[in-house]
């Protein structure tokens, strides 16, 4: 086992904890209201905000640093609280530093002023979109049971308009699962090329598969049939986070994916009130590591917890070893291994599906960009030659 260390340059913040102004179906956070009892609505302090800012700034080394701001819906904080802060990642943050800060938002709350915010200070939106509005909405409605389609709708103008940069998550379930191209060009002819999709498994009150959850087989040709549309003979036209991200896989070695890299514990989840988790699928008592406001961070992060969390890949892959595909998909996320008591992974036989499908096609996509970082790299010493020799 290779020693690797907690880096930290990435937190997910909750602002507002498991509060929503939806109530989803498939909703795998709003549970979690039940770990904070003591207040029916959770918002975040001064105290708590400055803590964790001051300490993910003073500890991270690398020049870039990024919040991610999320819920629940994290709107809900109000545009005030984003105000506060940007004022104090201004003063604590060093001058090699680059802060970048995006938001996850269902987009009710999205208005002019929202988007003149977020537009100004630069601020990342990842807007909830799970397809046509039959679709959408079937899962995806206001706590009075009215679906929220038109309230997406209505974001996406208001984002263009003011030039908020912005991406789609999709939640794939049993309903949109079943018509991967149709979802595929409703996105592309909504001019929606910005794209990631999150496949949806849980367990319902009985420990058995909930019935919105995708299958492994579902999932598995959705993968492979949104991928040969991504793939448009070799020159894809949108982004799809999973697919750039596995190409990364294949030109370097690893990937940013926590879901396809070799090690979890790339960021950590902080709550409302300073409690902080390793992943945002496990924000339970189980895996606290501490808290923001009491403790440093780096007792947090070198909590035995954390580096249990961090190599837990490790053990659970022992059982893929002889698989050819183990090298791009890593084991997948630790969490769908609960599904099967930890026998395998539950999309095991999607990932086999799909990379069997896709792999020369990644193969070429490779060699493509090899070639492009050889020419650019030819260039950058060309360039250095001619302004030597001046």
């Amino acid at each position: 086992m290779e020693d690797a260390g907690p880096v930290i340059s990435s937190v997910l913040v909750k602002p507002v904890s498991a509060d929503c102004n939806l109530s989803c179906t498939y909703c795998f956070y709003l549970p979690k209201s039940s770990l904070y009892p003591e207040t029916k609505i959770h918002r975040m302090s001064d105290e708590v905000l400055m803590s964790l800012i001051v300490q993910i700034l003073t500890l991270s080394n690398n020049k870039k640093v990024s919040f991610c701001w999320q819920g629940g819906e994290p709107t809900l904080a109000g545009i005030d609280f984003y105000r506060k802060a940007l004022h104090y990642q201004s003063i604590f943050s060093a001058r090699f530093q680059v802060v970048e800060n995006s938001i996850q938002t269902n987009g009710v709350l999205i208005d002019d002023k929202w988007a003149s915010f977020l537009s100004t200070y630069g601020f990342l939106v990842g807007l909830s979109l799970d397809g046509p509005k039959d679709i959408h909405d079937y899962y995806r409605k206001r706590r009075g049971g009215l679906g929220s389609y038109e309230d997406v709708i209505k974001c996406i103008e208001i984002l263009r308009r003011f030039g908020v940069e912005f991406n789609i998550l999709t939640v794939v379930n049993n309903l949109n699962v079943k018509d991967p191209k149709g979802l595929y060009k409703f996105m592309m002819n909504m001019g929606l090329k910005h794209l990631q999709f999150i496949p949806c498994v849980e367990r319902d009150s009985g420990g058995g598969v909930a019935y919105y959850s995708v299958t492994p087989e579902d999932y598995g040709r959705f993968l492979c049939e949104v991928f040969d549309e991504w793939f448009n003979g070799g020159y894809p036209g949108a982004y799809v986070r999973d697919f750039e991200e596995i190409l990364m896989s294949y030109v370097f070695g690893d990937t940013p994916s926590c879901i396809f890299g070799r090690r979890c514990g790339r960021y950590i989840v902080i709550e409302y009130n300073g409690d902080v988790y390793p992943c945002d699928f496990y924000v339970d008592r189980k895996w606290l590591l501490g808290n923001i406001v009491e403790d440093s961070i780096e007792d947090i992060i070198a909590n035995e917890k954390f580096l249990e969390f961090i190599f837990i890949k490790d053990r659970l892959t022992e059982k893929c070893r002889d698989c050819n595909w183990l090298k791009y998909c890593n084991g997948g996320c630790p969490k769908h291994w609960e599904i099967k008591d930890y026998s395998e992974n539950y999309f095991c036989k999607s990932y086999k599906m799909f990379f069997e499908h896709a792999h020369d096609k990644f193969l070429k996509l490779k060699s493509v960009v090899e070639r492009r970082m050889s020419s650019l790299m030819l260039r950058y010493i060309g360039k250095g030659s001619i302004s030597r020799g001046s």
